[in-house]
């Protein structure tokens, strides 16, 4: 699941650090002992994450595939992009999105909703 060390403690991330979430859907014309053989040949266990990135989550969605969200400082952007081409391509598709953690946001609105009806 890439490097240990980007499991472990939180790095400390500059402050203009993004979230990016990373879909890799299974290709589905490829068992799972294909999907696995491609990921042992290409390295993408070794080179995903990329060294200076946090994994945030990292989630298998049945049917779909894999799901990792990652913290990401700007100066890795091409970094993470470069170990999906030369690692997951051939065994995922990928879709990429820019994200952001709503559960603060969402937990502050319904306390404030919940003080008006007070």
């Amino acid at each position: 699941m890439g490097r240990a060390a980007s499991m472990g403690p939180s790095v400390e991330m500059p402050s203009d650090a993004i979230l990016l979430t990373i879909f890799l859907r299974h290709d589905q014309t490829k068992t799972l002992d294909q999907i696995n053989a491609h990921l042992d040949r290409s390295g993408f266990r070794h080179s995903f994450p990329p060294e200076g990135t946090e994994v945030v989550s990292w989630y298998v969605m049945m049917g779909i595939g894999q799901v990792v969200t990652l913290r990401v400082p700007p100066d890795k952007l091409r970094a993470v992009n470069l170990a999906i081409e030369r690692g997951a391509w051939g065994a995922f598709r990928t879709e990429f999105y820019p994200t952001y953690d709503y559960a603060p946001l969402w937990k502050a609105q319904r306390a404030t909703d919940a003080a008006k009806k007070r």
